[in-house]
C-alpha cells in the first residue's frame, strides 16, 4: 500500500551536507595530528636570552653580599627568565594558529610543570634548614628533568640540552659548595645560548 507523499516526507533524519561532512572530517584529521605530533614552538631566541640573564645573574651573584641578596638576584632572573620564554613560546605558537593549551604544546606544559614545582617546594626547605649550597645543583637537576620530561614531546635539541642541564646539576652537588655559581653561570647560561642558536637555526623563532 502506497503512502501519500506528505507523509514520506516526514520519514528519517534530514541528509548531512557533504560540506559538513568534510568539515567534521577534517576537524577530526587536525586533532589527531596536533595530538601525535610534535611541540615545535620552543624559542631559540627566548633560551639565548635566558642564557644573558643567568650570565648577568651569575655575574650578580658572585659578588652579593650576603645569601638573601644571591637568593633575591637568581630567584628573580628565573622569574623574568621564565616568563620571557613562556612569552617567545606563545608568540612563535600564535604565528603558527595554534595556542600552548592545545595538542602537544598541552603535553609539553604539563610536563614541564611538575619538576619545577617540586624545585620551588625544595627551595623553600632548604633555604629554612640553612642548606643554601644545595640550591644550584638542585636548581639543574631539576630544571633539566623538567625540560627532559618536557621535551619528549618536542624537537631533539630540547630533551638533549634538558639532559646536559641535569648532568651539571648532578656535578654540582657532588662538587665544593662554592663551584655554584660556575655551574649555574655554565649551565643556565652557556647551555641556554648554545641550544638557542641550535634550536633558531633548526627550527625557527
Amino acid at each position: 500500500m502506497n503512502l501519500p507523499a506528505k507523509e514520506l516526507s516526514k520519514g528519517g533524519p534530514a541528509p548531512i551536507a557533504m560540506h559538513d561532512r568534510a568539515m567534521d572530517n577534517l576537524r577530526y584529521i587536525r586533532e589527531t595530528m596536533e595530538r601525535s605530533g610534535s611541540f615545535t614552538h620552543v624559542s631559540g631566541m627566548g633560551g639565548m636570552f635566558m642564557g644573558l640573564v643567568a650570565l648577568t645573574a651569575s655575574a650578580l651573584a658572585w659578588q652579593a653580599t650576603s645569601a638573601a641578596v644571591w637568593l633575591t638576584i637568581w630567584l628573580v632572573a628565573a622569574g623574568l627568565s621564565l616568563a620571557v620564554a613562556a612569552l617567545m613560546m606563545g608568540r612563535k605558537s600564535h604565528a603558527e594558529g595554534m595556542t600552548l593549551l592545545t595538542g602537544p604544546g598541552r603535553k609539553f606544559t604539563w610536563n614541564v610543570i611538575p619538576p619545577l614545582a617540586a624545585g620551588a617546594v625544595l627551595t623553600v626547605a632548604l633555604v629554612r634548614m640553612g642548606s643554601m649550597d644545595l640550591l644550584p645543583g638542585m636548581w639543574l637537576l631539576l630544571y633539566g628533568t623538567s625540560i627532559v620530561t618536557g621535551g619528549s614531546y618536542s624537537v631533539r635539541p630540547v630533551p638533549v640540552m634538558g639532559a646536559a642541564f641535569m648532568l651539571a646539576g648532578t656535578a654540582a652537588l657532588l662538587s665544593p659548595a662554592s663551584w655554584g655559581d660556575a655551574y649555574m653561570a655554565l649551565a643556565f647560561g652557556g647551555l641556554h645560548v648554545v641550544f638557542g642558536i641550535v634550536i633558531w637555526r633548526k627550527h625557527g623563532g
